[in-house]
């Protein structure tokens, strides 16, 4: 019997159909996150979505009503829960010298088990072990945070911080940026404790030359406006911008330089000259040159309270061990042995630093959360400290959505990592964490986790558990 012809088409494009269909291969993720409420960092919206992920990697995000079929590996029903980008401590450090280094190893488990999915170390004495615990991070060969450092600090002859690059000249500037370059670090940073002012501004224009990431402290030899005119990217502290405030400023700068004045006699006096028209125009010259500053009012409040608060029942001094405690010990005693005044202008400094940062934020300049954590800064714990300057930045007046964008959001800008990082999106780097309920409404709950994803890696609530577990000490 013959075939008709259109009879004979049709079933030869069945038998197609039924061959690419037997041929079409569903698509396997390595974790898929089901029914979760992603945040948008830049907007604040919301929404119900699906997230892919393969290769460390966001690889999709689809509505919830897609019907696509797939595989996973490892799938998460984020029902209820809340999705940001893992969280950022943009400053923590790790020193402390040789004994140490198992201790500073422990931070690790503690910035995961809180979230945290990427540190910035401002400068400290364990390089060669940072660098390995990068390494090892990358390779996944080591739980732990990205870890985005300077290595050691430039500073002056005869440093208060062991391990920083000593700069008399200009020979020494091109040594130590070489130095750091050989490393090599993610940004340069300064300090302030020996480095002569001229030395300070030639550095941070030798260092942006180079094209690299500066920030620090600031000598009170210099002013505000000649630091951001040198080029620094970011101003860590308060006390050099509120300098910047002062209407005072160079007649103050004048007296420090002639050591008339200190740097602690020197800050009754910029709170007394603080002028609202110089600082809105400080802002502005903050904000045109893109300068990012890290407010740290989490760690100025518990030094200024030292005297007052007992720490010792303090739920994370059971991750610390005693090397770390020890530590402590030179903060307090400086509370001790201060005046009455001493302590009080410390309280008054600290108020006046909880509405500085709100005036920075309301003025538009970029803020960076970090919590300073780490050995010497008494009872700032690595982890939960990050989660308690997101709070203090809350209470201080900027809103939940602001005080969110300050850690990865804003710390993949200033490090210019934000192709990888600082938001829920496709291609980028799967670091995120899943919360119990939404920090919009109550920034306290970025400390109810359900989840941290950092890479291809999956931690639950036991597995977060087990990390705390892994570095207790008593």
């Amino acid at each position: 019997m013959k075939i008709q012809e259109p009879l004979l088409s049709l079933i030869l494009f069945s038998i197609l159909i039924l061959c690419s269909c037997s041929e079409e291969k569903i698509q396997t993720y390595d974790i898929v996150v089901r029914n979760g409420n992603i945040i948008d960092l830049q907007t604040g919206n919301m929404e119900l979505r699906h997230i892919f992920i393969s290769d460390g990697r966001i690889q999709k995000i689809t509505d919830i009503d897609d019907d696509s079929s797939f595989e996973a590996k490892n799938s998460i029903d984020a029902t209820g829960k809340y999705i940001l980008p893992g969280f950022w401590d943009n400053h923590v450090h790790f020193r402390g010298g040789d004994s140490l280094i198992g201790a500073n190893k422990n931070f690790l488990n503690l910035f995961m088990a809180n979230g945290i999915t990427t540190v910035r170390d401002a400068g400290g004495d364990l390089t060669p072990s940072v660098m390995e615990w990068k390494k090892e991070i990358k390779a996944g060969a080591l739980t732990g945070p990205n870890i985005f450092t300077s290595g050691p600090k430039i500073d002056g002859p005869d440093p208060t911080w062991a391990g920083s690059l000593e700069v008399e000249n200009e020979e020494d500037i091109t040594k130590a940026l070489d130095s750091l370059q050989s490393i090599p670090v993610d940004f340069v940073k300064l300090y302030e404790s020996r480095l002569a002012g001229e030395n300070y501004l030639k550095t941070i224009e030798a260092a942006e030359e180079r094209g690299l990431i500066t920030s620090g402290h600031m000598p009170f030899t210099v002013t505000l406006d000649e630091t951001i005119a040198a080029g620094i990217d970011a101003i860590e502290h308060l006390y050099y911008v509120m300098k910047g405030c002062s209407a005072k400023e160079e007649e103050i700068t004048k007296r420090l330089a002639n050591n008339e004045m200190g740097f602690w006699d020197a800050m009754p006096a910029l709170m007394a000259s603080y002028q609202d028209s110089t600082a809105q125009s400080t802002f502005a010259r903050l904000k045109n040159n893109n300068v990012y500053v890290v407010p740290s009012l989490h760690i100025g409040n518990v030094l200024s309270y030292l005297d007052e608060i007992d720490h010792s029942k303090d739920h994370y001094l059971q991750y610390m061990t005693d090397g770390i405690r020890k530590t402590y010990q030179g903060r307090i005693n400086r509370v001790l042995n201060a005046t009455e005044k001493a302590v009080q202008d410390r309280k008054d400094l600290d108020d006046f630093f909880v509405k500085l940062a709100k005036s920075l934020n309301d003025a538009g300049v970029g803020l960076l959360a970090g919590s300073d954590s780490g050995a010497f800064n008494s009872f700032t714990y690595p982890g939960i400290s990050l989660h308690q300057e997101l709070e203090a930045l809350v209470n201080a007046g900027i809103s939940p959505l602001e005080a969110l964008q300050t850690s990865a959001y804003n710390g993949s800008k200033f490090l210019k990592q934000e192709s990888d990082y600082g938001s829920v999106v496709v291609g980028k780097i799967s670091d995120m964490v899943l919360l119990e309920a939404n920090p919009l409404e109550d920034i306290s709950n970025t400390k109810k986790i359900a989840w941290v994803i950092k890479g291809d890696i999956v931690l639950d609530n036991d597995g977060l558990q087990e990390l705390l577990d892994d570095v207790l000490v008593e």
